[in-house]
């Protein structure tokens, strides 16, 4: 069974070069262009780990990220931040809203494979 990875960013070019990206590394992806539906449709199809981009209308990355750690069925997913903010303090409220790992963009498609597959198939 693939694994689902939920992209959540507003940007649809972004999403779907990522839906691509994972699909060639053999994941299903779920992408979402609207942070105030992620959390509903999540409840829907109960991803594996998410994606997030923090610079979003609405309700950004940070409180988004939040909203996942305070839901019990996503308290323990792997939620990568994938952003354009390279700044400590970004970096400082993303892992303290429960963020496992942060990618600044632009980012290497490798990196970001080795960061997903450690979460997956850790030891390895």
């Amino acid at each position: 069974m693939k694994k689902k990875i939920m992209v959540v960013d507003d940007d649809q070019e972004t999403t779907n070069l990522l839906e691509s990206f994972l699909k060639m590394q053999g994941y299903e992806p779920i992408s979402v262009n609207d942070s105030t539906v992620a959390v509903e449709t999540a409840n829907q199809v109960r991803p594996d780990m998410f994606l997030l981009d923090l610079m979003m209308p609405a309700i950004d990355g940070f409180k988004l990220c939040r909203m996942l750690r305070d839901h019990p069925r996503f308290f323990h997913t792997p939620i990568i931040i994938i952003t354009a903010l390279n700044d400590k303090d970004s970096k400082i409220v993303a892992f303290g809203a429960g963020a496992n790992d942060y990618i600044t963009k632009p980012y290497l498609p490798k990196e970001l494979a080795i960061k997903i597959k450690a979460y997956f198939e850790p030891g390895e």
